[in-house]
């Protein structure tokens, strides 16, 4: 009975997939921003909180589309570029830090909408995975759900936001990055895989925070940056790639959680909608003193994951190496930094 029960949730599961996909085709279609992320993420979100049929997409999908989206980013870090962005290393730094102070001014406002401890709040907004939010929220007795769905809810609007509102401004001018790429070399993909696979193993086992995305990133940027050019993915492998994260983000949505969190889900979206305003116009009014653009300063400094994040200025025909540059300084600085600004806050929260 349990194997016909476990069987079933695999074809289940299995199903998700070609529908998150067709998602992602007719988003495609309609000349829609990363379509095939966005798609994925509406589709499944829509199946688990309508609850259609139950079905699981496990964590352990991630690190796929994580490796391809990593070692093709990699190949835009030319010895060039590093060298132009080593001079804009104390903006890189500089951004980071506004971002961990507004983080904390929005977690200010969600403790007061949502009525939860400030650490709580702080853990829920500071820019970080949702599996790493929770894990940190439960060393300090908080549930993990409200922490996941806040974390869930700032990752998804912003992949879902951020591109709509600059492809719109924008217009026509974004669409050059939707050409499909129908070349390929095999040597070059087993190639980028094989590194991106050494990459994940070595960064996993030395502990390193976001291993399936930096170990890639590593070695990729690595090689291109020793004068060694590898030709990118075809487009196939590259939306196959993003339809496996946009499924696995919109899976975290159930109706459940929606209904567990409570009060916390409303001040959830109301908090990362001002986190993600607060941030552009931090950004728009930054572009007015360095000569970078709005778009790429509003993009470098949204609180999304930086691997949506890449996915999008790849999108947007914005620089790529740069954006990703930008949101690995804030994650190399943030992770970190969470155990010291946590212990903080909840200290000066006991007395």
């Amino acid at each position: 009975m349990r194997q016909v029960e476990s069987e079933s949730e695999v074809l289940k599961t299995l199903l998700v997939y070609p529908l998150t996909a067709a998602g992602g085709y007719l988003f495609y279609k309609l000349g829609l921003p990363l379509p095939w992320m966005i798609g994925p993420i509406i589709v499944a979100a829509a199946i688990g909180i309508f609850e259609l049929f139950e079905f699981r997409i496990p964590v352990q999908t991630r690190p796929f589309g994580q490796m391809v989206v990593a070692s093709q980013v990699g190949l835009s870090f030319s010895p060039a570029v590093f060298a132009s962005l080593l001079q804009l290393a104390p903006l890189l730094v500089g951004m980071a830090i506004v971002i961990i102070i507004t983080a904390f001014l929005i977690a200010i406002a969600l403790s007061r909408m949502a009525r939860v401890p400030l650490t709580s709040a702080m853990i829920a907004t500071l820019p970080t995975s949702p599996v790493e939010a929770a894990i940190v929220g439960e060393r300090y007795g908080f549930p993990p759900a409200p922490i996941i769905l806040s974390q869930t809810m700032r990752i998804s609007l912003v992949v879902v936001l951020i591109p709509m509102a600059i492809f719109f401004i924008d217009g026509e001018t974004a669409r050059v990055a939707r050409a499909f790429n129908a070349d390929y070399d095999i040597v070059s993909i087993v190639s980028l895989l094989v590194l991106s696979g050494i990459g994940m193993y070595l960064f996993r086992k030395l502990k390193i925070s976001n291993p399936f995305f930096l170990g890639p990133l590593a070695f990729s940027s690595a090689i291109t940056a020793a004068g060694i050019q590898f030709e990118p993915y075809p487009s196939v492998i590259l939306w196959a790639a993003q339809v496996v994260l946009g499924t696995w983000l919109g899976s975290n949505f159930r109706r459940s959680l929606f209904s567990s969190a409570g009060r916390m889900m409303v001040a959830s979206v109301v908090s990362t909608f001002m986190f993600i305003a607060a941030s552009a116009l931090i950004a728009a009014g930054l572009s007015v003193f360095v000569d970078l653009s709005w778009e790429t300063l509003v993009l470098a400094s949204t609180p999304g994951g930086v691997t949506e994040m890449a996915l999008t200025a790849k999108f947007l025909g914005i620089d790529v190496a740069l954006i990703t540059a930008f949101h690995l300084t804030r994650i190399f600085i943030v992770i970190p930094s969470i155990p010291f600004i946590i212990d903080r806050i909840h200290r000066l929260e006991g007395r």
